[in-house]
């Protein structure tokens, strides 16, 4: 495992160690854990880590891997043709992202959580950095974190800024203020 990986992994498992509080506003309850975008690969490989530490500190995993919600969305589109005949249609967007895309993505995540989640569960995100040029992943946490009663874990390959509490997905995008607790690889 990449040494900036497992300082991550001790990061995360550190903060498990706080004992959870109950009647957290859904802000106080979303983790980002913010790495190198270099390091994806490496992170991938050693998820499980993250999960054992979970487990370990008494409580439930759920990983969901946002990597493939793109293609699956638009697999089910009646005009998914069209688009690839024109993939600049779907650059017009004035939000930065594809709507439709973005509210059918925080639906089929709010499903999935309420039925497999509880008050015990990290709810982990993985493959945030896929979602770039198509939703942003503030537009995702902002529609599902009320259904998280547990905690969500945001697997983000980027930047934060402490200073304005912004966060980079893969240091390009323009940040975006948000109160997520942030946990890094520390030295």
């Amino acid at each position: 495992m990449s040494s900036r990986v497992q300082k991550l992994t001790a990061a995360y498992r550190a903060h498990l160690t706080v004992p959870w509080q109950m009647g957290l506003a859904a802000i106080q309850r979303v983790v980002f854990a913010v790495y190198d975008k270099t390091d994806e690969l490496r992170l991938r490989a050693n998820v499980d880590e993250f999960a054992l530490a979970t487990q370990q500190a008494g409580k439930q995993w759920l990983l969901i891997d946002l990597t493939n919600a793109f293609p699956e969305w638009m697999m089910g589109q009646k005009y998914r043709d069209a688009y690839f005949e024109s993939p600049e249609d779907l650059a017009g967007y004035p939000s930065g992202e594809l709507t439709g895309f973005v509210a059918d993505l925080v639906a089929r995540l709010k499903t999935r959580i309420e039925a497999q989640s509880g008050p015990d569960t990290v709810v982990a995100l993985l493959g945030v950095g896929t979602l770039f040029g198509l939703a942003r992943v503030s537009s995702v946490v902002e529609g599902i974190k009320e259904s998280v009663t547990g905690r969500l874990l945001v697997f983000f390959p980027g930047e934060h800024h402490p200073e304005h509490h912004s966060y980079r997905l893969l240091d390009a995008r323009d940040g975006w203020n948000y109160l997520a607790v942030p946990l890094f690889a520390k030295d």
